[in-house]
């Protein structure tokens, strides 16, 4: 199933997309709970999607990758980080680069959603409060996240982190395929497969120190060389399962 957030006539809705459709049905209700009944079918190119959740929460994950690692040694626990919500952005809205910000890049990232409130769990309970996954780019100010005490401006600057367009919850990571394109060119490419900790140990490890809620986002880290951003270019996150997340850039 994939559940989208939208805008409609001023209103805003979750639905559900109709497989093998260009349809988004309504529900009655919200993937975090009860979806309520079905509603009217609507053409998705009559709303306007939306990031499918607003999370109260971001964690973003350092050096999950080890071919992001340039050599050194993978870190033995977690390192996480957070992104502010203010920095979500939805499907097809632009990405603003600071003035004189320096090198920003894009990071393609598989992202989790939580569906129901987590605490304290085991990485064999984890997945049970998973509702499914979504696109992210988790955009980086290089220069701010070099010489900043901790990286509050350098990861969650307004616009910094579009999500979506929509929440998978039947994927399978493991055969997932991500990839990041830059006007059409391709910049990165990898699977959630090849995580140093994987997701079970991630939603273990935060949930030891802080409760997850339902539409809370963690950010599973980024592969390889991450691609720099211009002004007037187009950036996608295509992962297999899920869609394609676009998003133009800007200068500040």
């Amino acid at each position: 199933m994939k559940y989208a957030r939208f805008e409609l006539g001023g209103r805003i809705a979750f639905g559900v997309l109709e497989e093998g459709t260009r349809y988004v049905r309504e529900i009655y209700g919200t993937p975090f709970g009860d979806p309520g009944r079905p509603g009217a079918a609507h053409p998705l190119d009559a709303v306007t999607l939306l990031a499918p959740c607003r999370p109260s929460k971001i964690f973003g994950l350092a050096n999950n990758y080890r071919d992001h690692l340039h050599g050194t040694e993978p870190p033995g626990e977690p390192q996480v980080f957070l992104k502010v919500p203010s920095a979500v952005i939805d499907p097809g809205e632009t990405i603003v680069l600071p003035r004189d910000q320096g090198r920003v890049d894009e990071e393609a990232e598989l992202v989790v959603v939580m569906g129901k409130r987590c605490r304290g769990v085991s990485p064999d309970q984890a997945m049970r409060y998973v509702l499914g996954y979504t696109c992210g780019n988790d955009v980086s100010a290089r220069a701010w996240q070099k010489k900043d005490l901790n990286w509050w401006r350098a990861k969650s600057s307004d616009t910094f982190a579009p999500i979506g367009p929509w929440i998978a919850t039947d994927l399978d990571p493991s055969t997932a395929s991500i990839t990041a394109r830059i006007n059409g060119n391709e910049v990165q490419r990898c699977s959630p497969r090849d995580l140093i900790f994987g997701i079970p140990a991630l939603i273990s490890w935060i949930a030891r120190a802080v409760t997850l809620e339902p539409g809370d986002l963690i950010f599973t880290g980024t592969s390889g060389e991450p691609a720099e951003l211009h002004a007037g270019d187009e950036v996608e996150v295509e992962i297999e399962g899920i869609g394609t997340l676009r998003n133009k850039v800007a200068q500040g």
